[in-house]
């Protein structure tokens, strides 16, 4: 079983200079937690590509959890995304100038695909921590939304299957001052760098459990 965790975050996209979940996943990167070696990887902002790479870092990587993290302007904390749907529909472009109106992710996918994550266990690790998170519905129709949907149809086809998941972040807060910060909420670096590690440590026990399971399973135990 592979003792590792892929993080991963996005080049900053829409004009800005700076993306925190680009931030994110490269601090952690070579950090142990819980026990499990953290690797990163930053995606560009490019819907015709992102799965090739997230299916690239699964098959390098061989992560037993992966977290994904991207940010969500006007978002007042970090959120854990519950679901992701099959759908692209955006009209700011992503960093390739493409743009998509309600076309599906994958044709003949399902409508959505559920996150295995701990979500009680983790927003309960945010809030005994000082961290304010929730847990969110909706992760939107773009690359979001996308990446998230890519990875949980990767981890559940390989062998074991991986835990996925998503958590989005709010704006830093030299990005909130940029957009006018009367109105847009925001978020150090340091606080959304510990909500990753919490969520992280949270999920572990519970891929422990799966592992122990699996491995019993094949012992015929």
């Amino acid at each position: 079983m592979s003792n590792t965790v892929l993080v991963t975050g996005f080049e900053p996209f829409g004009g800005s200079s700076v993306n925190p979940s680009e931030l994110v996943a490269r601090s952690l990167e070579g950090r142990l937690i819980a026990g499990r070696l953290v690797v990163a990887r930053v995606f560009p902002v490019d819907t015709s590509g992102i799965a090739a790479l997230l299916r690239q870092a699964f098959d390098e990587e061989h992560p037993d959890l992966a977290v994904c993290t991207g940010l969500a302007a006007g978002r007042t904390a970090v959120s854990l995304e519950r679901v992701a749907v099959n759908m692209l529909d955006f009209e700011q472009p992503d960093n390739a100038g493409e743009q998509r109106t309600n076309e599906p992710i994958l044709r003949g996918g399902p409508d959505a695909r559920l996150s295995p994550m701990p979500i009680a266990e983790i927003v309960d690790a945010w809030q005994s921590n000082g961290v304010p998170g929730y847990v969110s519905n909706s992760a939107g129709t773009y690359l979001c939304n996308q990446v998230l949907y890519e990875a949980l149809g990767i981890a559940e086809s390989v062998s074991p299957p991986v835990t996925a998941g998503f958590i989005h972040l709010p704006y830093l807060p030299e990005q909130a001052i940029a957009a006018g910060a009367g109105n847009n909420p925001s978020m150090s670096l340091e606080l959304m760098t510990r909500a990753v590690e919490l969520a992280i440590a949270a999920a572990v026990p519970l891929i422990e459990r799966r592992n122990a399971g699996r491995q019993a399973a094949a012992a015929g135990v």
